[in-house]
């Protein structure tokens, strides 16, 4: 029996017409969103705060800044979607520490992000069990907008890039 890597019980796709002809993608009014994101102790981080875009729960995250101020910040878990609430009184280029709120822990680095900014990508994981595998990829410099999907070891947002998804 094959091993399913979709968590299909929280999933959701939206805006997908019933029947296309033809094996080709669908693209228009595709949008990918976050409906769970887990931190390094396992604690989902969408829907932990009240906020929300386009009434999507928000994915929230601690920031600490260089200059030892900290607070919440609340991401839109729309792919590509750069709005966000809270604590975000910061300078663009800024480098911030991204903590879990709930265990204060550091998110776990993923790697460099290979735009020479000199930005690292951290880990939301999508589902509980927590392998890099299956990740949202975040950086940690402040208004740098270089996510990235991850599931299944392949980066499902560069297919989203490619195929014009909104």
């Amino acid at each position: 029996m094959p091993k399913q890597h979709v968590d299909t019980q929280n999933q959701q796709l939206q805006g997908i017409p019933e029947q296309h002809d033809g094996p080709r993608p669908v693209a228009e009014n595709v949008t990918l969103v976050v409906t769970q994101a887990f931190g390094p102790g396992g604690d989902n981080l969408a829907g932990f705060s009240d906020v929300k875009f386009n009434g999507h729960p928000a994915v929230t995250l601690l920031l600490r800044t260089p200059d030892g101020r900290e607070g919440l910040v609340h991401l839109s878990p729309i792919h590509g979607d750069p709005r966000k609430s809270g604590f975000i009184d910061i300078a663009p280029g800024t480098r911030c520490t991204l903590l879990c709120p709930v265990t204060k822990r550091p998110l776990d680095k993923l790697g460099p992000v290979d735009d020479g900014s000199g930005a690292e990508y951290f880990a939301l994981y999508l589902t509980s069990k927590l392998s890099k595998g299956h990740a949202v990829a975040v950086t940690d410099l402040w208004d740098h907008f270089h996510s990235r999907i991850v599931d299944d070891e392949a980066v499902i947002s560069y297919w989203a890039q490619t195929h014009a998804i909104s």
